[in-house]
């Protein structure tokens, strides 16, 4: 069993407890797997509740950074569990490629179609994904068409935040509990913005380049040719610095981008949902 490195609150205790009961109740699981820190934490308990009887499952597509993909791999590894990856073809459904507002929903369904597919020649494991209690506060079309797909969501379940989520993640030593929220690259399109495998890969791009220059928390949002870049309203003004300024033109010119803006209101996390009144105001990171 995991063992708790540091003195979590009654409340998270008992919200981790509650956690590893409600895994083990499930007796054979196949866990949406993105390598975030929501679903690293329920492929954590599975493992340690259900061993073999717990694999970890990844949908691979342009959708997904390359160098997130493999933090996922690297990630499976630590924790033990056995991890696969499916191809997913969202960018054939035409429901996904035009952007629509909930093209979320898309992209799930196919997810999932793929997921109970595997799950099924895994002795008719439940799914279950890292969905949380603040996720079903926001928009986000994607569960329903998990909800429809039978997946169940313990940390939703269960009123588990994305804080308390960390707080357990780092008590169990897991190495990743405060790695950045990353949203699928479809994210940084405005919503009716046709996305297609070349724009998604100028988008991994952008922020690789970002990422790799020290900017761990970052997004590159898009419409048309523009690039305009967040990062933490505290990290603004080391990426205006002149050097790096005339780097990021010089390489956001060469992979397609005519013109590129920093946005001061800094990173904010569902910004795409605000801008379109279907969520409350997100909190600038």
């Amino acid at each position: 069993m995991l063992k708790l490195q540091d003195q979590l609150a009654k409340s998270n205790v008992k919200q981790l407890d509650l956690l590893r009961d409600f895994i083990k109740d499930l007796k054979k699981v196949c866990i949406a797997y993105s390598g975030g820190v929501d679903s690293s934490l329920i492929a954590a308990i599975g493992k340690e509740q259900l061993d073999n009887n717990a694999i970890a499952v990844t949908g691979v597509s342009a959708s997904l950074a390359p160098h997130l993909l493999e933090e996922a791999r690297l990630q499976a590894r630590w924790i033990g569990i056995e991890h696969q990856e499916c191809k997913t073809n969202e960018l054939q459904d035409p429901n996904y490629k035009a952007n629509p507002i909930d093209r979320c929903f898309a992209c799930k369904k196919e997810l999932h179609n793929n997921l109970g597919i595997i799950a099924k020649k895994f002795s008719n494991a439940q799914v279950v994904d890292g969905v949380n209690a603040d996720d079903i506060k926001d928009y986000r079309p994607g569960i329903e068409a998990a909800h429809l797909a039978g997946v169940k969501s313990p940390l939703a379940e269960l009123q588990i935040n994305k804080a308390s989520i960390r707080e357990i993640s780092k008590a169990l030593g897991l190495p990743w509990w405060d790695k950045p929220a990353q949203p699928c690259l479809a994210s940084r399109f405005h919503y009716g913005d046709p996305i297609n495998l070349e724009r998604l890969k100028q988008v991994a791009k952008a922020e690789k380049w970002l990422i790799d220059k020290g900017f761990p928390k970052v997004r590159v949002r898009v419409q048309g040719l523009v690039a305009r870049i967040e990062v933490p309203t505290n990290r603004i003004s080391d990426l205006l610095s002149h050097s790096n300024r005339t780097e990021l033109i010089d390489y956001f010119l060469s992979i397609g981008f005519s013109a590129i803006s920093v946005d001061l209101e800094g990173l904010i996390s569902g910004k795409l949902n605000r801008e379109n009144n279907l969520s409350d105001t997100p909190k600038i990171s």
